[in-house]
């Protein structure tokens, strides 16, 4: 909201990529750009009016003393800060603790035992979108989440090296079941060296983030759950029986197995507490009745097939062209 409605962008060491700027659609598409950066080619991103190539002090010191006298216009967001809060509570809330949580009612629980001292880790899936749009942070180190390139696999190793750096802190791994294929094996390593490794693992029996985009571009998420085979060859049959608080086990971990939100409470402050290796495996709901976080009203550039017939594939061309034109104009 605040981006589209600015009609003046001032950039400080920004590279405006393609995530950050919802690829080109995030601004207004009269809006203009005053870029201050080291580097000339990211001072020139969206067709920057003023590009300013310039350290970031030296540079706002100065156009700070070119304002001079200049009145300036006090906004205050406090109105739009307090209905996100209350979007955020939203998504918290957790009415029957004999059910079985969200992924974002997983975070809630996390929140209510989280202080300074906590740091949280994560990297891929559905995770960094929760966790960007909810996350309260209370310190200026505890949010550790890898956006740049979705590095599946990435948390576990992540959170020893945490550990390593500050010992005597809570370090939380954050971890899809997707996520957890890719690199479970550094476990072995927390346990060898008794290092007091908090994971969350979350258990929804597919790769939902990429089921979510494959169905954006009308690819009707094409063998994105955990199935087997139906006999039209398709991945709608049964659930694998993929036991992955198993696989934790057998490399070394205590395992926590929560099935219901009262007993995630439990299982969490245990984990919070326990000075050996800890997992914390918990299957998500993910009914559609469920309430979650808002959608995003981000767009990502991903292009969609132009001469496929099926249904589904047509119309999320079509929803593909309205964007690409709704695109900013590059100057």
């Amino acid at each position: 909201d605040l981006a589209r409605a600015a009609d003046l962008v001032i950039g400080v060491g920004t590279r405006y990529t393609d995530f950050t700027t919802a690829s080109g659609t995030l601004f207004a598409p009269d809006a203009r750009f005053l870029n201050l950066n080291v580097t000339g080619f990211d001072a020139h991103k969206q067709g920057a009016r003023l590009p300013l190539v310039a350290d970031a002090r030296e540079g706002l010191t100065a156009l700070a003393g070119a304002l001079g006298d200049a009145p300036a216009r006090p906004v205050t967001w406090t109105a739009a800060k307090a209905a996100w809060e209350a979007r955020v509570t939203a998504a918290y809330a957790a009415p029957d603790e004999a059910a079985r949580p969200t992924q974002t009612q997983v975070l809630g629980v996390l929140d209510t035992l989280f202080d300074t001292t906590d740091i949280l880790i994560n990297a891929a899936g559905s995770l960094p979108g929760d966790l960007h749009k909810l996350w309260r942070t209370r310190s200026r180190d505890q949010y550790h989440v890898e956006y740049g390139y979705s590095c599946m696999g990435y948390e576990i190793p992540a959170a020893i090296g945490v550990l390593l750096a500050a010992p005597g802190r809570p370090v939380w791994a954050l971890v899809g079941d997707g996520t957890y294929l890719m690199n479970p094996t550094e476990i072995v390593t927390a346990v060898q060296e008794r290092l007091p490794l908090k994971l969350v693992l979350l258990q929804n029996h597919g790769y939902a983030s990429i089921g979510d985009l494959s169905e954006a571009v009308g690819a009707e998420r094409y063998g994105t759950d955990y199935r087997f085979r139906a006999e039209d060859g398709g991945f709608t049959g049964p659930p694998l029986p993929v036991d992955l608080g198993a696989n934790a086990a057998s490399l070394g971990m205590r395992v926590l197995r929560p099935r219901t939100l009262g007993d995630l409470r439990e299982a969490l402050a245990d984990a919070r507490a326990a000075t050996d290796p800890t997992c914390v495996y918990i299957e998500t709901e993910t009914a559609d009745s469920v309430s979650g976080p808002p959608p995003a009203q981000a767009w990502w550039d991903v292009p969609v097939a132009e001469i496929s017939t099926r249904p589904s594939a047509v119309k999320a061309r079509e929803e593909y062209d309205r964007h690409v034109t709704a695109r900013r104009r590059r100057l």
